[in-house]
């Protein structure tokens, strides 16, 4: 589970293709301070095992499930990712609930900016609107955001200094892709409140 709170901007060193996967490996000198083979690294926001680990580098391997559904078959060598090592006991909450679970992708409509802050237009998948709402939480390219306008087909946020510059969301433009992952609770709850079949039986 992460938090949405992005550590640091890492740089993809290499990309392995092996068919039906690629080996990904990340620079992020502050995420494999303490990383150790099996511990979950979320990688613009996918939940990616270390399966290797080299100084300041980690290795891992994407499926082919993942390159299709995700943004991070778009990567290349040099690409900037957000990085964020999985939560602990001890850690702050600063975001939201994260999986690492990316339900669809999206990519960057429009950016306007301001003088303190910058609006984003994101667009979504259709099937994904009903699970946003104004003022809710969204996960973009594994950073916790707040919607500020949830609309049909898209939303938008708005992008504090701090995010534009520790995230990879100051450098996207108009048409660069983005992972989504909207806030489990809202699966939970509509899973809970949907018509039970004729089977379905309340727990003892």
């Amino acid at each position: 589970m992460f938090t949405g709170i992005v550590e640091e901007l890492g740089v993809v060193e290499a990309l392995e293709d092996q068919g039906d996967a690629v080996r990904l490996t990340v620079r992020g000198p502050h995420v494999t301070v303490d990383a150790r083979l099996g511990d979950s690294i979320s990688v613009n926001g996918c939940c990616l095992t270390v399966a290797q680990k080299d100084g300041e580098t980690f290795t891992a391997d994407v499926m082919r499930e993942t390159l299709d559904k995700t943004s991070l078959g778009a990567l290349a060598a040099g690409s900037r990712v957000n990085l964020e090592r999985a939560v602990t006991a001890t850690t702050r909450l600063g975001g939201h609930i994260v999986q690492g679970h990316v339900d669809g992708t999206g990519s960057v409509v429009r950016r306007e900016p301001s003088e303190h802050w910058e609006v984003v237009e994101v667009s979504l998948p259709a099937d994904l609107s009903r699970y946003l709402v104004d003022k809710g939480s969204i996960t973009v390219d594994g950073v916790s955001l707040t919607v500020v306008q949830a609309g049909a087909d898209s939303f938008t946020v708005s992008l504090i200094p701090e995010t534009l510059a520790r995230t990879t969301l100051g450098l996207k433009q108009a048409g660069d892709p983005v992972n989504l992952e909207v806030d489990v609770i809202a699966k939970y709850v509509e899973r809970l409140l949907a018509p039970r079949e004729p089977h379905e039986k309340d727990p003892a």
